[in-house]
């Protein structure tokens, strides 16, 4: 407990955990897009499961530091190209996420009469659900845990942001994912943030250095943009 009472130990545990919950953004919507599938009593369900699976997920990660930080190192090279574990994980995360969020994306823009059960919820499998937000907790933790590392040096105050920034996004998961369902556009929208996320992650893997700062503020504008013409429709039918 003295390692978190120190002037720099705070304000590296503020700093980290910002740092988490933005990086939490992209594992909070791809929550909300997958629960949609369940019934409505399973999805406060399964979003805790997947929130805590992503907690223990990346405090475990944390622990085997050793072994996170060995996978940055190459395992073989094509060509000029250098292969390491961290880049076939990120491959294969974002390769994923570009064919789910492709997929769900047509399902709602070209699919809608044949879904439309699914879209109210009650079409999804609980146990499939969890598999996947287990396979992209694993994606997301990798760079939450590496980027943890590089901004502090102490482990308790790694492992104190992790949590408090997942006691964030627990919180806002259910608003976020309820928000998420009332209105279609915005589905339509994280969607696609989950698309350019899952093309950050390939080119990430195929290592093209992507500055994330530019992307989270790109779905920022975005989404405020939504808002705005979310704002104005309303006015417009009250008229």
């Amino acid at each position: 407990m003295a390692e978190l009472l120190t002037a720099d130990a705070l304000v590296a545990l503020v700093t980290l955990t910002v740092m988490e919950i933005v990086l939490g953004i992209d594992n909070v919507v791809f929550l909300a897009i997958l629960t949609a599938r369940l019934p409505p009593r399973e999805q406060p369900l399964a979003r805790r499961l997947g929130l805590t699976l992503a907690l223990g997920i990346r405090v475990l990660l944390l622990f085997a530091i050793t072994w996170v930080m060995g996978l940055t190192r190459p395992l073989f090279h094509v060509g000029a190209f250098s292969v390491s574990g961290r880049s076939l994980i990120l491959l294969g995360g974002g390769m994923f996420l570009v064919g789910k969020a492709t997929w769900e994306i047509y399902e709602k823009v070209e699919a809608e009469v044949h879904v439309i059960g699914a879209e109210r919820g009650g079409g999804g499998s609980f146990f499939l659900a969890l598999v996947q937000i287990l396979l992209l907790d694993i994606v997301f933790s990798l760079d939450s845990v590496i980027t943890a590392v590089g901004m502090a040096n102490q482990v308790p105050v790694m492992v104190t942001a992790m949590i408090l920034a997942m006691l964030v996004m627990l919180i806002s998961a259910g608003p976020i994912g309820e928000f998420v369902e009332r209105h279609p556009s915005v589905k339509i929208l994280a969607l696609s943030f989950l698309l350019l996320i899952g093309v950050m992650l390939v080119a990430e893997g195929m290592g093209s250095h992507m500055e994330k700062g530019y992307v989270y503020f790109a779905m920022a504008f975005s989404l405020l943009v939504e808002l705005l013409n979310m704002r104005y429709r309303r006015r417009r039918a009250r008229g």
